[in-house]
């Protein structure tokens, strides 16, 4: 593998990780549930759909955060 393969992973991992964070924001914050309203989706079921997206937009940024910080701290090590 060379240098190239290895950045292009690493940024692909911060990307993963970087889109986790924005879900989450978005469904903590209330945008999601608005726009879901805007869409129609309205009651129950958009709160089911945002506690989805927020419970995933977590573990994204869990496990992407961890491999971020291990192919850091590999290169660093």
């Amino acid at each position: 593998m060379g240098h190239d393969h290895s950045s292009s992973g690493i940024f692909g991992i911060f990307l993963g990780f970087f889109t986790g964070v924005i879900w989450l924001l978005l469904a903590l914050l209330g945008y999601l549930g608005t726009f879901l309203g805007l869409i129609g989706i309205v009651g129950l079921l958009a709160k089911i759909i945002v506690i989805i997206i927020a419970i995933i937009g977590f573990l994204a940024f869990l496990i992407f955060g961890l491999w971020v910080f291990r192919k850091v701290w590999h290169l660093w090590k």
